[in-house]
């Protein structure tokens, strides 16, 4: 399609599927229902069983509740909250910037344009194999602290090697993978983990807007760490991608010590408050029965 109606053949590429997404986009705000008590295409056996399995993990759905401005303010008032953001916002610099910057830095190695995009893919698909086996491991223990903070030392390891070694193209090549296979391996288990502790509607739905909105403003910093002056050696962007991992690290430390504190307190003190079913509803995962996955 390059020269087609005067467009390279790059530009189309954005343009199908901008226009996929955006079909796709349309189609799926008619299909996919808020609850699944809305899913039509589901029988009432399989509509009870999944609110069940929902209701087991997170709570009630209270699809017939709407959130307020009030419930927000409430949910920010949760300072987990704020560090569940700052755990995907760590991520999305280095993931954007090797998204958008893993071509120029393969190219640096003196491969053409065929060959660097060839050269792109492995990368990808070990990212892609190491994510899928932490996720399965990380379901079957019920972990996540420890699922999300190796992947990220992997995602350093290999920003460090890009950092300080050159002129090794294996080296650097490998490198690559470590980064590739370390930030996408590790964004799932946080996204999920975040998630899954977020007990209520109003709670889930504020909380994982905030989590995914702030995070990828990530992605306007990562446009500007990688710049054409700085090849081949990428220092700055190298250095911004290790500093921000490293912030997706200490905010999921946080974020691990603050719920086992609050399931270790609860454990004390939950058999003294007697609450309605109305009020655990309320209060989501700040019910004194709830226990946060670690």
């Amino acid at each position: 399609m390059d020269g087609l109606q005067g467009y390279r053949g790059w530009r189309w590429i954005f343009i199908l599927e901008g226009v996929l997404t955006c079909v796709v986009s349309v189609a799926f705000f008619f299909l996919l229902p808020n609850f699944p008590e809305q899913a039509r295409w589901l029988t009432e056996d399989e509509r009870a069983y999944v609110s069940a399995r929902l209701r087991a993990d997170q709570g009630r759905s209270a699809v017939e509740k709407s959130v307020t401005l009030k419930d927000v303010k409430n949910v920010f008032k949760d300072y987990k909250v704020i560090v569940g953001g700052f755990m995907y916002f760590g991520l999305i610099v280095p993931a954007y910037g090797y998204a958008y910057f893993s071509p120029a830095i393969i190219r640096s190695f003196g491969y053409g344009q065929i060959q660097t995009q060839l050269h792109s893919v492995p990368p990808w698909a070990a990212a892609f194999v190491f994510a899928m086996i932490i996720a399965y491991i990380s379901d079957r223990v019920r972990h996540r602290f420890l699922f999300a903070i190796f992947p990220i030392c992997i995602a350093i390891a290999g920003f460090v090697m890009l950092l300080t070694i050159h002129n090794h193209r294996q080296a650097q090549y490998a490198a690559l993978f470590l980064c590739a296979m370390g930030a996408y391996t590790a964004m799932p288990v946080i996204v999920c983990w975040f998630n899954m502790n977020l007990g209520g509607h109003h709670r889930r739905s504020v909380g994982s807007a905030w989590q995914v909105g702030f995070g990828n403003i990530g992605g306007i910093i990562a446009v500007y760490a990688f710049l054409a002056k700085d090849a081949p050696r990428y220092v700055p962007g190298y250095s911004i991608c290790i500093a921000f991992v490293c912030l997706s690290g200490i905010s999921c430390t946080i974020y691990y010590f603050a719920c086992m504190s609050q399931n270790k307190r609860r454990e004390k003190t939950a058999h003294n408050l007697s609450l309605t079913e109305h009020e655990k509803l309320e209060l989501g995962d700040l019910n004194p029965d709830y226990r946060y996955l670690l």
